[in-house]
């Protein structure tokens, strides 16, 4: 059965395990610089900080604290909670300052676990003042997840996964519903020379093959049949790497996602959508899974795209986003493999309790 303190824990595990990733790309060329390990929590005033980095070393702990605070025994005091969560996210910031200190191009600093305890802060404050309305059984958001969404780690784990897909929609410079590709990541050259008619097909069929993918995927965790969710999902996508592309390319160019395969294939994605969504949830696992692998060759295999490579607006470029960068570049590279482990085992633990003769989970 779903536990009200579940879904905030998990939420809080997922998170800390984004930011050690986060903080500690691309985890490779451990060295030591010849300096004491710790110099750095008496060092001066950064010569470089700015206020841009400085709110987002703040924001990056306020989803920590949230979801921390919730997470412990309701049974304790607030400012209990609080501190144990203040306290937790500093030593958090502490190890992982400490671990840039051996890498190459990092450099710790004093000033960022400051900020990180702040932004901390806020979200344990905020975690004491809302989380019950969130997070308690029968209100907010627990109460959402107990009418909607399947019980248990696996309505958890589909809830993180659907996040995670949100998070790589907000960088800007991919393809939308860009997912799975892990020729990049391996620094494999693309298979295939750039035409414009190969690319936009490949794109079209990748679009819309991920798209039917992700709106199956949300749907199968829903408890009773409805497209609400899929739809949201796929909307929310869409915004996210609409807003991006506003936010973050000089001059802004919100639409540039926009290519002629990106067209084609939100059309036809949006027809395939609808009409798997009519299907049984047995046949949509199914098609979920064959989706995602579709989707997945067809990004390998397509060539590159011209799009952000020649005359396309120079990205923002802060501190903090090559990390952020690194990040939901993984995840994309990985999501669908995640996706598909996801779906392989809900159909293994609970295949008998898809649906029963009327299409409506059984209790």
């Amino acid at each position: 059965m779903f536990s009200a303190r579940s879904l905030p824990l998990h939420l809080a595990i997922a998170y800390i395990a984004l930011l050690v990733y986060a903080c500690l790309h691309p985890m490779s060329g451990w060295q030591t610089k010849g300096l004491p390990v710790f110099d750095y929590l008496v060092a001066p005033w950064p010569k470089y900080s700015n206020f841009g980095d400085l709110l987002a070393n703040v924001l990056g702990y306020v989803p920590l604290g949230l979801t921390v605070l919730p997470a412990l025994p309701y049974r304790w005091p607030g400012k209990r909670q609080i501190g144990v969560t203040v306290l937790g996210a500093a030593l958090l910031s502490f190890c992982l300052e400490t671990l840039q200190g051996f890498l190459p191009m990092r450099t710790s600093s004093n000033v960022d676990i400051a900020t990180n305890v702040i932004g901390a802060f806020i979200g344990a404050l905020a975690g004491a003042r809302w989380g019950q309305a969130l997070f308690a059984p029968g209100r907010g958001l627990a109460r959402w997840r107990e009418r909607y969404i399947i019980d248990g780690r696996t309505g958890d784990a589909g809830l993180i996964l659907i996040a995670l897909w949100l998070l790589v929609q907000v960088t800007p410079d991919r393809l939308l519903f860009d997912g799975g590709e892990l020729r990049r990541l391996l620094g494999i050259a693309p298979p295939l020379p750039f035409e414009a008619g190969i690319l936009i097909a490949f794109e079209a069929a990748q679009t819309a093959s991920m798209m039917t993918a992700v709106g199956l995927f949300a749907r199968c965790m829903l408890r009773r049949k409805g497209a609400i969710l899929a739809v949201a999902l796929i909307a929310l996508g869409i915004g996210a790497h609409t807003a991006a592309s506003a936010i973050c390319f000089i001059p802004p160019n919100p639409l540039i996602w926009m290519t002629a395969g990106s067209e084609y294939g939100l059309l036809t994605g949006g027809v395939l959508l609808a009409i798997a969504l009519r299907l049984p949830k047995v046949a949509q696992h199914a098609l979920a899974g064959t989706c995602l692998l579709i989707a997945t060759v067809l990004v390998n295999m397509m060539p590159e795209s011209p799009y952000f490579l020649n005359g396309s607006p120079t990205i923002i470029e802060r501190a903090n986003y090559p990390n952020f960068y690194g990040l939901s570049r993984l995840v994309a590279a990985l999501w669908p493999f995640a996706a598909l482990v996801y779906l392989s085992a809900f159909g293994l633990w609970r295949g008998e309790r898809l649906e029963d003769e009327n299409g409506v989970e059984n209790p």
